[in-house]
């Protein structure tokens, strides 16, 4: 038995369905009072179903028309099922009262229907609200305590136990754990994670517990953005939607004057009685209202946007789900977008008196030492060989770096550094060297300077040696050998090639790179990348003036971007598309897609899914046109009742939802 605060909780959330269905249940009990003669009963029963599955609509349609002066649907129909009862009061056709009736309850069930599929749309958006925890579990004074999340401050220490939800971004200052990260980017497996690496807000913790510490406001974390910009997207219409409600309220007009003009001229035109006229011009403004056309757009872009938001692509708005499946050219800013952005060990090429692992250790003995990219992903290249740190270290900007180790100098730079110390390099390193940069490739010379050979002593001028000479004593002078070189570079991501190879395939015409590198490294990416074109040596501002050109010779064109640089750039283009998790915040903010796991390949899915939502929109265009033109054929060929005008209707309405819906499904 449901308790009374229960009832009245379901029927606030079942509104929609209960009037339907106790509309429905009046109803019933009128048509039956009817059929029995009860004429008396039925004329009392039916308006109350009439009351309870109209007021809604009847509502809405009159504060439509008292605020905003427009005609909407919901009064069309209103107007159509009162004028039914009113002629079937008139001619004593009590069942012209059931057809008003009918009309309304179908327009509460349809209603009803509508409800609940943008319910699951809103439920499949909102569920990313239900990631975010109320409470932290944070240490001070030593001791655990449970705070609310806004409570939190930068440099608070979270403790997150196994199986918990991480409550806010934070960087991990203790422990070991591999998280699932599926809710927040759409990655599918779980991601390991260990000091020093960033979680997110909503991400599932797995065995380890772990310690975090706060770097930012919690209002700051991801999922918040995310929340925000979802948020934002709901509220905001597309242009294709604003065109329909445009059209819409054109559109209601046409209907009311084409209705007047079928009620008047066909008893004078074709000679129809009155009654008749009447009843096809009700017929007529159920028809031929647009609720199926209405229903067409918005519930499409919604689940399009649910269905992005659960593969880890975050759509801003409806437009951009529309602009992105009619992109023809896709321009890619290089580095940390079609690269990692993050600088790696690539080859070590050691001389023949030395190995590869003599080369690391010397070079990451005096690279510890420095803040330097190249240094530190050299010294991340020889985490499990056994070094230690130089001693007496001196760094030379953009030139190289000197240290002792083991008592013995070593140097690591570039090749003009190197030979200030090394008398002569070797000719085949120095070949290898060439190609290494040509392929867009920083090679750092590793050289050593041992104490030892040259000459043994000389005569003269020195001390008395023990024949009574005049002997110098012994002079070590210093060696410099040349341990090899080690090529760095900013890795290309690993599905890059692919994606490039699968977006042509779906129909992109070009694909452009954009870069502040110089013109070397960049060609040497595009060939490995099978990009169209390339432009290097590129400021904020140029990149800009790219994507403008770009857009004059291919209408529709899309940036993707990780940057502050690229900033200008995504906000010009068609579309613009940013790395959600290495992205800077003015990237994010600035682009209509947001890619949350850094993912390139979702690029092609966001495109598929665009391409996907167009084509469903005119499917549903196309389907609501075609019923209205239908039901309208049908009505002035009178071969339609008001019962099946409303069945037409409303069906066509609840079917182009239904197959808006389609898009939740991946």
């Amino acid at each position: 038995m449901l308790y009374p605060e229960r009832l009245h909780q379901f029927t606030k959330e079942h509104a929609d369905a209960v009037a339907a269905l106790v509309c429905g249940l009046f109803l019933f009990c009128g048509w039956f009072a009817l059929h029995l003669g009860f004429l008396g009963w039925a004329l009392l029963l039916l308006p109350i179903a009439y009351v309870i599955g109209g007021y809604e609509s009847a509502r809405e349609g009159l504060t439509t028309l008292i605020k905003e002066k427009e005609l909407d649907v919901d009064l069309l129909m209103i107007v159509a099922a009162l004028g039914a009862a009113g002629l079937g009061l008139w001619r004593r056709e009590y069942y012209l009262i059931i057809d008003g009736a009918i009309l309304i309850l179908i327009f509460a069930i349809s209603g009803a229907l509508e409800g609940y599929a943008m319910q699951r749309t809103e439920r499949s958006i909102r569920s990313l609200m239900s990631l975010t925890q109320d409470t932290a579990r944070v240490v001070r004074r030593g001791k655990e305590e449970l705070i609310p999340i806004k409570q939190l401050q930068v440099g608070d220490e979270i403790i997150v136990k196994p199986g918990e939800l991480i409550p806010t971004d934070a960087v991990i200052v203790e422990g070991y754990s591999t998280l699932n990260q599926a809710a927040i980017t759409g990655e599918s497996l779980p991601v390991e994670k260990t000091v020093g690496d960033e979680v997110f807000a909503g991400t599932l913790n797995g065995y380890g517990a772990l310690k975090l510490k706060l770097h930012q406001p919690p209002e700051s974390s991801l999922i918040q953005r995310v929340i925000r910009l979802v948020q934002q997207a709901q509220t905001e219409t597309p242009p294709s939607q604003q065109f329909i409600e445009r059209f819409e309220r054109g559109y209601a007009r046409v209907i009311v004057i084409a209705g007047v003009l079928l009620l008047i001229l066909p008893p004078f035109l074709w000679n129809w009685d009155w009654e008749t006229a009447i009843y096809r011009a009700l017929t007529f403004l159920v028809v031929a209202s647009p609720c199926a056309l209405m229903a067409a757009i918005m519930p499409t872009l919604l689940s399009g946007i649910a269905n992005g938001a659960r593969q880890g692509i975050l759509f801003k708005n409806g437009a951009q789900l529309e602009m992105i499946g009619k992109v023809r050219a896709i321009a890619f800013d290089k580095t940390g977008t079609l690269t990692t952005g993050l600088l790696e060990v690539c080859e070590v090429i050691p001389t023949s008196e030395y190995t590869k692992d003599d080369v690391l250790k010397a070079a990451a003995a005096v690279e510890s030492r420095s803040e330097h990219p190249l240094g530190q992903a050299i010294v991340k290249a020889a985490t499990n060989l056994d070094w230690q740190a130089a001693t007496e270290v001196q760094a030379f900007p953009g030139q190289g770096i000197v240290g002792m180790v083991d008592d013995q100098e070593v140097l690591a730079g570039k090749d003009d550094f190197v030979k200030k110390y090394v008398a002569n390099l070797p000719k085949n390193l120095i070949e290898i060297a060439k190609n290494l940069e040509l392929q867009g490739k920083t090679v750092v010379w590793i050289a050593e300077k041992r104490w030892g050979g040259g000459e043994i002593g000389r005569w003269g001028g020195g001390e008395i040696g023990r024949w009574g000479e005049r002997f110098h004593p012994t002079i070590l002078l210093p060696q410099h050998q040349v341990l090899g070189i080690i090529a760095i570079a900013d890795t290309v991501r690993s599905q890059a090639a692919e994606t490039i190879s699968r977006l042509k395939k779906l129909g992109i015409e070009q694909i452009v790179m954009l870069t502040g590198d110089n013109q070397q490294t960049a060609e040497s990416v595009a060939r490995e990348l099978g990009v169209d074109r390339v432009y290097a040596e590129l400021l904020p501002e140029d990149k800009l003036h790219v994507i403008r050109r770009l857009q004059q010779e291919y209408k529709t064109v899309a940036m993707v971007g990780d940057g502050i640089n690229d900033s200008p750039a995504l906000a010009q283009a068609s579309v613009g598309i940013a790395m959600g998790t290495a992205g800077s915040d003015v990237a994010l903010e600035t682009a209509d897609i947001v890619l949350m796991a850094d993912r390139l390949e979702k690029i092609e899915a966001a495109i598929r899914l665009g391409k996907r939502t167009q084509a469903i929109v005119k499917q549903n265009i196309t389907i609501a046109l075609g019923f209205i033109i239908l039901l309208l054929i049908g009505n002035f060929l009178g071969e339609i009742n008001l019962p099946i005008g409303v069945v037409g209707h409303e069906g066509s309405t609840v079917l182009v939802t239904l197959s808006g819906l389609r898009l939740l499904k991946n």
